[in-house]
């Protein structure tokens, strides 16, 4: 019975692939962390009336890394197994090097690198018994110079310096490490690096999550240790 660890699925690209991928059917159990109960349980909904049955919320601020290592026991003590991770959760305060201050560095890669790992490293523990796919989302803006975004932008290059280390790191295990860099996509977080951005105007996480979801089917076995990159031309 196949089980999926999902972050960032309140809103955005995380609740897009989650709602799709219970319309797929891939996996059997889904494990949802995060910490909008009100946003997490809108998503629930919708993907059981896809045909999810076994949907569970964990809920965890992931800045908090600590706390991660017992919540992946408890995942795989509840269903057995872990056969998937979508490392997609992100946070951004759009600086630049004047005013970026060191709290607000530090939390950037709390939640979107440090995080990352630490689920990666708890989740490959018991993926390495029987395979598994890990996907990260990464951005654009990890791959070229995006002045007053200091963290964010170099957060993100470090989820593909990490997805790429680690393809060839776990390809022993039979476990693939996919990484995705969506361009402009249409999410709270991009609100906040474009306030001005009409985002009717630009890429759908719905979009994002067909992709997403292409490289979770079993037959795909050639797109891991890339950087996938997602942009729609305007």
């Amino acid at each position: 019975m196949a089980t999926c660890v999902i972050t960032g699925i309140g809103s955005g690209i995380g609740k897009s692939v989650a709602i799709e991928l219970s319309k797929r059917g891939y996996f059997d159990h889904y494990a949802l962390l995060g910490r909008n109960i009100e946003a997490i349980e809108e998503t629930i909904n919708y993907m059981k009336k896809n045909g999810a049955n076994e949907v569970s919320f964990y809920s965890i601020d992931l800045s908090d890394v600590e706390k991660i290592p017992s919540i992946i026991k408890e995942i795989n003590a509840n269903y057995g197994e872990i056969n998937a991770l979508f490392n997609i959760a992100g946070y951004t305060d759009p600086q630049p090097l004047f005013t970026t201050t060191l709290e607000s560095f530090e939390l950037t890669y709390r939640v979107n690198v440090f995080a990352p790992f630490m689920l990666m490293r708890e989740c490959a523990k018991y993926m390495r018994i029987s395979g598994g796919k890990i996907l990260n989302v990464a951005s654009t803006a990890g791959m070229t110079p995006r002045p007053g975004w200091l963290s964010y932008a170099s957060s993100k290059a470090s989820v593909i310096a990490m997805s790429q280390t680690l393809t060839a790191e776990l390809a022993e295990y039979g476990i693939k490490v996919y990484c995705i860099s969506p361009g402009r996509c249409a999410t709270k977080l991009r609100t906040r690096l474009a306030p001005d951005e009409d985002p009717s105007t630009i890429m759908q996480p719905e979009e994002v999550a067909e992709v997403v979801c292409n490289l979770m089917n079993p037959l795909e076995c050639c797109l891991d240790g890339q950087n996938i990159v997602i942009r729609k031309q305007i």
